[in-house]
């Protein structure tokens, strides 16, 4: 199974929808973390650059072995490629 990713931030999702974000009608979003995503919108207006600086603290602290400097090239490269930043 193909792991999935918030097309905003780029967290994997996981094999549960509770990491899922909320449409206007309560759905579960397909494609949004609930950090990013409530109610049908978007919880922050950023530019990718904001959420990837949002973001760096968050990938270096989950991977002790990376710096900030590897995660911020690493999301440069990655998000663009995400559904909210194209």
């Amino acid at each position: 199974m193909e792991e999935k990713y918030c097309q905003s931030c780029g967290m994997p999702m996981g094999k549960t929808d509770e990491l899922y974000g909320t449409e206007k009608s309560g759905s579960k979003s397909k494609d949004y973390c609930l950090y990013c995503y409530e109610s049908g919108q978007f919880t922050a207006n950023v530019s990718m650059d904001e959420m990837i600086e949002i973001c760096v603290p968050h990938m270096a602290n989950a991977d002790s072995g990376m710096t900030a400097e590897e995660a911020r090239k690493m999301m440069q490269q990655f998000f663009p490629m995400l559904k909210r930043w194209q």
